[in-house]
């Protein structure tokens, strides 16, 4: 132990007193680190900002879409029997993240008119499978399905028709039709396809108790799930053929809609590019640092066969030249991996990111990044320091201590 410590603090030495050069070589080891675990971070953060985007409009890994409706004319009651079947079977492989998607359009009373308006069927559910971030306001809760009057959460257009929302004035608007009902919005969040013209979300049970859904103008419902991505391709694969059998005369589709496989191609392009572009600059930063570890050992070539003459072994000389490379590379990536830290940890990402995206998960900066960085500005110091090293070991001492 105490040949090591002596070993490492003879190898600072030797780099505090040559410590211009040795700064000048390890510029480019450091910068390579720094870029290297600054851009696998940011990677990481740009990769959660597009996962996030599309899981608001495809569902988190996995999210199952079950689409079971009638050969023939859809009616109340086929909907129901295939609601039924799709229950059971949620029941059955205990499942705890479903929610129903359908789309329908509902007459809404403006004060300049009465509008028919596209609204999205969902369950409370959905707001934590689409990642659904309410701009003002809230989403639903369990407690709004037993509410005496319909919830809605609208897109700004709507809101801005009723004159804009306000969270301490209650904004109601009246759903027209057969059986009118004055619903209450309770927040605003985007909607899928919503563009310039005014949509909504309304809860399933709430426009079924209400009437609210017109055939004429809806579509079978669906049910989403969210599942563990390693059952996905099972409960697929067993949910298509158990409703199959269940419901005889349905149309029955099973499939899965959230983006993973783009995502996992994008990791991909990430950790082999990001991998690529750090070790061709690691190596070019390497090779900087050989040439000053070749130089220095010349330079003190006299010193070195002074050392053998007083009995220094091959090893010790071989250790103490690698131990100077090695030390200085690893100080380069310590420093390099700290200040890609401090930068990430502190991105004002309320600023940099366009108005269109959010991060809801900002991620915590990558240990394995961080520790990639380390070791590789070490092993490039390693490598470096191999020649020098052995260079000072194959000087004959009479020839050093005569040179």
């Amino acid at each position: 132990m105490t040949g090591i410590v002596a070993a490492l603090t003879e190898a600072w030495g030797e780099i505090r007193v040559h410590r211009v050069r040795v700064v000048l070589a390890l510029v480019g080891v450091f910068l390579a680190v720094f870029a290297m675990t600054t851009i696998t971070a940011v990677g990481d953060m740009g990769r959660q900002v597009l996962g996030e985007s599309f899981e608001r409009g495809a569902g988190r890994p996995a999210t199952l879409r079950v689409d079971a409706s009638p050969m023939g004319m859809a009616t109340a009651a086929t909907t129901a029997r295939a609601q039924e079947a799709v229950d059971e079977a949620i029941e059955r492989y205990r499942i705890a993240w479903h929610t129903s998607n359908g789309q329908t359009q509902l007459p809404v009373r403006f004060p300049d008119g009465t509008v028919r308006v596209d609204a999205f069927t969902v369950d409370p559910a959905y707001g934590t499978i689409h990642r659904t971030l309410p701009e003002a306001g809230r989403w639903f809760t369990q407690a709004d399905a037993d509410s005496f009057s319909p919830r809605l959460v609208v897109n700004q257009v709507f809101a801005d028709r009723l004159g804009g929302f306000d969270p301490a004035v209650p904004m109601t608007v009246v759903l027209g039709g057969d059986t009118p009902v004055r619903a209450t919005v309770v927040g605003v969040a985007d909607t899928p396809w919503g563009g310039d013209m005014p949509s909504m979300y309304v809860l399933a049970d709430a426009a079924a108790r209400w009437n609210a859904v017109d055939p004429a103008f809806s579509s079978p419902p669906g049910t989403e799930l969210w599942v563990p991505r390693h059952d996905a391709e099972l409960l697929v694969a067993n949910l298509q053929q158990e409703l199959t059998a269940a419901l005889p005369g349905y149309y029955v589709s099973v499939f899965r809609t959230d983006s993973a496989e783009e995502l996992r191609i994008l990791d991909y392009v990430l950790d082999y590019g990001v991998r690529g572009v750090g070790i061709f600059a690691l190596v070019l930063g390497g090779i900087g640092v050989l040439n000053v570890g070749l130089v220095t050992v010349r330079q003190r070539i006299r010193e070195i066969g002074v050392r053998r003459s007083f009995g220094a072994t091959s090893t010790r000389v071989f250790t103490a030249v690698l131990l100077e490379s090695v030390c200085a590379t690893a100080a380069a990536g310590a420093l390099a991996v700290g200040l890609s830290v401090a930068l990430i940890e502190n991105l004002p990402l309320e600023l940099i990111l366009p108005a269109e995206l959010s991060l809801t998960d900002v991620p915590g900066f990558p240990f394995s990044a961080a520790l990639e960085g380390f070791l590789a500005a070490t092993a490039v110091g390693a490598l470096a320091g191999v020649v020098p090293a052995t260079v000072a070991v194959r000087a004959k001492v009479i020839d050093a201590i005569r040179y």
